[in-house]
């Protein structure tokens, strides 16, 4: 199995490698601490830290919290078992926090769930807040040096039909009185709670504000369109849109997300958000148009809703310039390329 999981991401580990050297230099001999280490982000993160210290002799340690460590060593085995990686069990409210020191830290821990946000959206928001502040807790007790967060393009709360991409600069926000905010204004919460603790206590925080991806790891049967779609396919199903195809959306590939993550840590400005996205917009039926694209035969393509005219259009797009032009960012890997890759991975573990 070890060899199994490296070899179908070897490809994109050393192209994430390649576009990363002299980045991960500054983790060389490092001791960093995440949160959310088994979860999408968490996972390319680990495979990336792996890939470097048996590649490049990073010798990077890791220690990891986890809710569920037994069940990630089911799934992931090659990285539960990895010798550098250290995994303690425990809740992000009030985790206890590890000995030693730490160079780093990945707050990439969140409850992404669409169901959550809907019926307990007090617990969403209290994970998200609570668990924010015992992390800086922990990176103010043990001096840690750098610390990424990655927050959401949901603080933005819904994007005006003016807008064909939302810049960071943009001051709107969720609906505070409406429950189902919990998720977006949590994130507002959070990255508040950085300003604060960097002010005081003079924390280099980088906030990373994601919006949406696509790559192996990726859960395709929760609330990602691009992941039910893409389950649809290898399902041999008619590719299901839900409602009527017309909101926008833009995805970036799981080896962007991680050379654009690692660069905004060691080179991004303190408490200064940047998105983190692609900025190449496409309806939800384009998108399903694409998928079915990439299967042969190509699949059906189903569509519960008619459009109405007199709705506006949604879209969830994100103005990547900030990350371009002071970061010297940019997407290099296409989506039909990002979907394939994709399709190849999950045929491996889906009937």
């Amino acid at each position: 199995m070890k060899n199994l999981e490296k070899n179908r991401l070897a490809e994109d580990l050393d192209h994430i490698l390649d576009h990363t050297k002299d980045i991960l230099e500054e983790f060389r001999d490092s001791r960093i601490f995440i949160t959310g280490g088994t979860g999408f982000f968490g996972k390319w993160i680990l495979e990336t830290f792996a890939r470097a210290n048996e590649q490049l002799g990073l010798n990077t340690h890791a220690v990891i919290l986890t809710r569920h460590y037994q069940k990630f060593l089911n799934k992931t085995p090659h990285l539960a078992t990895d010798r550098n990686f250290q995994f303690i069990e425990g809740d992000i409210k009030d985790f206890a926090f590890p000995e030693g020191s730490f160079s780093h830290l990945f707050h990439l821990a969140t409850e992404a769930s669409d169901e959550l946000n809907r019926t307990e959206p007090g617990r969403m928001f209290d994970t998200i807040v609570t668990g924010m502040k015992h992390v800086l807790d922990l990176a103010v007790a043990t001096e840690i040096e750098k610390i990424l967060f990655t927050s959401s393009g949901a603080v933005y709360g819904p994007q005006p039909v003016h807008l064909t991409h939302i810049p960071e600069d943009y001051l709107g926000a969720p609906d505070c009185l409406n429950p189902v905010s919990a998720y977006g204004e949590g994130k507002r919460a959070a990255e508040l709670l950085c300003s604060i603790y960097a002010r005081q206590f003079g924390l280099s925080i980088k906030i990373a504000r994601c919006f949406a991806f696509v790559g192996p790891y990726l859960p395709l049967d929760k609330h990602f369109a691009i992941g039910n779609f893409i389950l649809d396919g290898i399902r041999k199903k008619p590719i299901l849109i839900k409602g009527d195809g017309t909101p926008y959306r833009s995805y970036l590939y799981a080896t962007d997300l991680v050379i654009w993550l690692f660069t905004l840590l060691v080179k991004g400005k303190n408490c200064y958000p940047y998105n983190v996205g692609s900025d190449h917009r496409l309806s939800l039926l384009e998108l399903a148009e694409t998928i079915s694209g990439c299967f042969e035969p190509s699949m059906q393509i189903d569509i519960m809703k008619a459009p109405d005219p007199k709705k506006e259009i949604k879209q969830y797009v994100p103005s990547v310039s900030r990350a371009t032009t002071e970061l010297g960012l940019k997407e290099r890997i296409d989506l039909t390329e990002a979907i394939m890759k994709t399709i190849r991975f999950a045929e491996q573990g889906y009937e």
